[in-house]
């Protein structure tokens, strides 16, 4: 959350329990992440602070032409478009909330316009570097340390099957079969799929789960499929850092984390003919729209690759 936005205890308590009310329907009805609950909740307590500066302490008081002031004076503090975009996501969704609860009679946020975010194609692995990522991850789990042998499991599955760092780190034992190689995954919304993994990820898991996990499971570790040192459900931030290590040890490998993993999963499915809606499927996006941005990526290979061998580029 940006520094710039307004301690939730200067609002008025009316406004503050409007807020309250509006976080608890995004985690209980729509099923968002903590982390976006969070992020919207301080847009919300931004924009809620906007209106009190402006000598309103009643919700009833927000209009159209007072949600135009607010965006303007966020673009004004320099923020990126896509954080303004968001931004803006958390207000109309917070002005609906609040029209159907009949907090305010009309929904003044429908008309309001974000800025159409700048999307950056994302930096992906060629399949070259991707194999010798997950060479360096096999060779470190040869002497059978159960760090390592975790390690190369997590990279070989998230590589495989394209999930989110945060989809990796919440499977317990139970979600993966590994007799059909599939596992099950908890997305966004709290929406379940299943996704297919590959023989090499196979050989990981079954070795971290036969020699790796036996080693630093405790009587607190329950069901969680990849344990941390401590034999607690491994963290997010541990994850990050070893896919970044691992990669980093690639020659000319852009920097990247578990998310250039599902881009790069997802770019080399494409190049390889995968159908786009199965790469949606995989990926657990909720629109076509957003597997979309893969496709760029592709053909901006596929331009470079023509740029070097064809004799009339």
């Amino acid at each position: 959350m940006s520094e710039d936005l307004p301690a939730s205890d200067s609002l008025p308590d009316a406004l503050t329990a409007h807020r309250e009310c509006f976080a608890a329907h995004l985690s209980s009805v729509r099923g968002m992440s903590p982390h976006t609950v969070r992020a919207y909740r301080g847009d919300v307590t931004a924009l809620l602070q906007y209106l009190v500066d402006a000598g309103c302490d009643d919700l009833a008081a927000l209009d159209l032409a007072l949600l135009r002031g607010w965006l303007g004076t966020q673009h004004r503090k320099g923020h990126r478009r896509s954080t303004l975009a968001r931004r803006v996501a958390a207000v109309r969704a917070f002005t609906a909330w609040a029209t159907r609860a009949g907090v305010l009679d009309n929904d003044p946020g429908w008309r309001l316009v974000a800025p159409r975010p700048q999307r950056a194609l994302p930096a992906v692995l060629h399949p070259q570097q991707a194999a010798a990522a997950l060479d360096a991850a096999q060779r470190g789990a040869a002497e059978e340390d159960p760090i390592a042998l975790r390690d190369h499991a997590v990279t070989e599955l998230l590589y495989a099957t394209g999930i989110r760092v945060a989809e990796l780190c919440g499977l317990d034992l139970g979600d993966i079969d590994t007799q059909r190689r599939l596992v099950r995954v908890l997305g966004k919304g709290a929406k379940e799929r299943a996704v297919p993994y590959g023989l090499p990820a196979q050989r990981a898991v079954l070795r971290w789960l036969e020699r790796g996990r036996p080693a630093l499971a405790q009587p607190h570790s329950a069901a969680a499929l990849f344990l941390g040192a401590r034999g607690g459900r491994v963290d997010q931030r541990i994850i990050r850092t070893v896919v970044h290590d691992i990669v980093a040890a690639v020659r000319d490998a852009p920097d990247m984390g578990p998310h250039g993993l599902r881009h790069s999963a997802a770019t080399h499915l494409l190049e390889g003919g995968a159908d786009l809606r199965a790469v949606q499927e995989l990926l657990g996006h909720a629109t076509l729209a957003t597997t979309q941005l893969y496709t760029h990526v592709t053909v901006e290979r596929l331009k470079a690759i023509h740029d070097r061998s064809h004799p009339r580029s």
